[in-house]
């Protein structure tokens, strides 16, 4: 079984230090089912690639095991020695065990970078076919291209395979990818290799941890990593929803209720609102969707306006997106104001094909909540996957934060900003983002205008060439 990591980052050739095997070097490592080698068949400046091969042993897989039951000779003919498992995934952990964990000794800085990332797997079975497959890496950024491979060219009525020969590209730190591929290869396989106990679920939870609470498939994963085995399974997604409660939600609303008496002496907040409906009267849009909707004050707005016939919130937090029903009242809404709106728990840097075809996408005061590794996800995911017609982003604008008195010096309206960002940074990122994804933009001032430090917040329109 062959598995291949590439780089184009420069210089390509420090994926040597992340995966923390030299390129000039061919390595072996024993398992106990075979042998584990990892060589790199390119390393140069511009590009470069580690290849990891696992030669499994068919007799170490039969060793001690009974012959007995209704297929005997399964354990002697089978395609565990040619195709992604678990065996794969095991090796993975052992091979790249300090990569995986996100550390680097010599680049630590490197370990913490987001690079452009393409993993190639010769077979990889697929139990569900390529809309499965699709459905388990494309929320997660992952560009796919999967190849189905046939069973025998010369016996075509033995029917399709369930393998495929997989690529997937995306920008993204090592340690995550590595974790992405050691959780799904086994579910995409729907098989384990070994006993799956309790200590299954914590090796879910620690590999899972920061992307499979917000995965869209996240019970299904945990489902058929566990082997369906249903006691492990409800453990698992109980402790995956106490991580909604303990998301930091209640400490997210108490966070914006900071930001909000901060910023209430200026009315900033309606002043955002209405300046994004301004702008959303003036495109005519017909289907809109909040990305990033928290408690629904964009809705409520949005709802009166009879012109808009589809209107869509999402948000990462299923406990705010209780609190934005409550708040719109939709169990009083008719049938007629039902069929307008919908609620959705997703997350902004996966992909979810719900969240395609709208006129107008809105992402107010989001994008500062993102960590900076993981903004070219989010830019792929809105400007690429999603590609409404036209996006209105707005974020604040940092050098108007010493015009809050309360505010002390070097500090972020909001404890969970990640950055905040000056209007030239701002403008250097939209310009960019509208060059790469085919947008053009127009920049907006919302708010009192100060001449020597601008607005208090800033608003980016993004329309979508044609």
């Amino acid at each position: 079984m062959l598995l291949t990591i590439s780089t184009t980052h420069t210089p390509a050739t420090d994926l040597g230090y992340l995966l923390h095997k030299h390129p000039d070097r061919h390595q072996f490592f024993s398992m106990s089912f075979g042998q584990a080698s990892v060589f790199y068949p390119e390393a140069n400046t511009d590009k470069c690639t580690a290849a990891l091969l696992l030669d499994i042993d068919p007799i170490c897989l039969v060793r001690g095991k009974s012959k007995s039951g209704d297929r005997p000779l399964e354990q002697y003919v089978n395609d565990r020695p040619y195709v992604a498992s678990s065996f794969l995934s095991v090796a993975l952990a052992q091979v790249f065990r300090t990569a995986m964990s996100g550390h680097c000794k010599d680049r630590p800085e490197l370990a913490e970078t987001a690079i452009p990332l393409t993993v190639n797997l010769s077979v990889l079975p697929c139990r569900g076919g390529e809309k499965f497959l699709r459905k388990m890496f494309e929320p997660l950024g992952y560009q796919v291209t999967a190849e189905p491979l046939i069973l025998d060219a010369k016996f075509p009525e033995w029917g399709a395979s369930p393998y495929f020969a997989v690529e997937l590209e995306n920008t993204i730190k090592l340690a995550d990818l590595l974790s992405h591929l050691y959780v799904l290869i086994p579910v995409l396989d729907d098989e384990k290799h070994y006993w799956v106990g309790d200590e299954e679920i914590e090796k879910l939870m620690r590999h899972g941890e920061g992307w499979l609470n917000a995965h869209p498939a996240r019970e299904q994963i945990a489902n058929r990593y566990l082997k369906r085995q249903r006691r492990l399974t409800k453990i698992a997604i109980s402790q995956l929803a106490e991580e909604d409660h303990l998301d930091p939600d209640a400490i997210e609303l108490s966070h914006q209720q900071e930001e909000e008496v901060l910023e209430k002496r200026i009315s900033l907040n309606e002043q955002r609102l209405t300046s994004v409906m301004e702008v959303l009267q003036s495109s005519s849009a017909k289907r809109v969707v909040d990305l990033g909707c928290g408690e629904g004050k964009l809705l409520q707005l949005l709802l009166k306006d009879s012109a808009i016939e589809q209107i869509t919130g999402v948000d990462v937090s299923y406990r705010i997106l209780e609190i934005a029903k409550e708040r719109l009242q939709v169990d009083r809404f008719s049938p007629a104001q039902q069929s307008r709106l919908q609620l959705l728990q997703s997350s902004l840097i996966y992909r979810d094909s719900r969240l395609t075809g709208y006129d107008v996408a809105t992402v107010i005061e989001v994008i500062e909540h993102l960590d900076l590794e993981r903004l070219a996800i989010f830019e792929r995911n809105l400007f690429e996957f999603i590609r409404a017609k036209r996006a209105i982003v707005t974020t604040p604008n940092v050098e108007y934060n010493v015009r809050f008195e309360n505010l002390p010096a070097g500090k972020f309206r909001h404890r969970d900003h990640r950055f905040e960002w000056t209007r030239q940074e701002f403008q250097t990122w939209a310009n960019g983002v509208a060059d790469r994804f085919g947008y053009e933009v127009e920049f907006r001032s919302i708010g009192m205008e100060d001449l020597a430090v601008g607005s208090p917040t800033q608003m980016a329109i993004f329309t979508r060439q044609v």
